[in-house]
């Protein structure tokens, strides 16, 4: 039975990723001059520590260094969480970026284009969305099946208004 170094990489890393409650997103290996650079995404519903990212590389470090899965040849060990403007590809990544403004790319079946919307609700079949409103228009909500979605990536928001009066009133009634 013959696996491929991805397979077998994946079985190694897997467990360890998996006990530290930690999904594993994606392992790469690439050149980089003489050496080979194995980057390892791991994320989280509540994002990734750096203190966890460096007791996981350490973690892997010992366990490949037990085994060939790398081969003889040199390789630098890189343990990260996905970036901001990592597509969106499974429903955990749509799960964890409720709340923010994300930018579809529509499959021709759903009319093509492009749309900018904030996802309020996940759910097994789609997205209910919020709609930013054009030129002082309030904004709209729309319903958005994954069927439709040919390509998703989370836009990067600096200087985004919290609505903080549903939060300040839940405050005031709590104290």
């Amino acid at each position: 039975m013959s696996t491929t170094q991805s397979e077998r990489l994946r079985g190694l890393v897997e467990p360890l990723v998996s006990s530290k409650d930690l999904d594993l997103e994606e392992i790469t290996v690439t050149p980089a001059g003489k050496r080979r650079v194995l980057r390892i995404v791991v994320d989280a519903d509540d994002g990734v520590q750096l203190d966890t990212c460096a007791e996981l590389s350490r973690e892997i470090s010992e366990q490949l260094d037990t085994t060939d899965a790398m081969g003889s040849g040199e390789y630098v060990l890189e343990v990260t969480s996905p970036g901001a403007d990592r597509p969106l590809t499974a429903h955990r990544h749509y799960v964890r970026a409720t709340g923010r403004l994300v930018k579809f790319r529509l499959t021709e079946q759903a009319g093509s284009g492009e749309l900018v919307a904030r996802i309020l609700e996940v759910d097994e079949d789609g997205l209910d969305l919020e709609v930013p409103g054009v030129k002082g228009r309030k904004p709209t909500t729309r319903r958005l099946a994954f069927a439709d979605i040919d390509r998703a990536r989370v836009e990067v928001e600096f200087n985004r208004k919290e609505n903080n009066s549903k939060n300040n009133t839940n405050n005031e009634e709590e104290a």
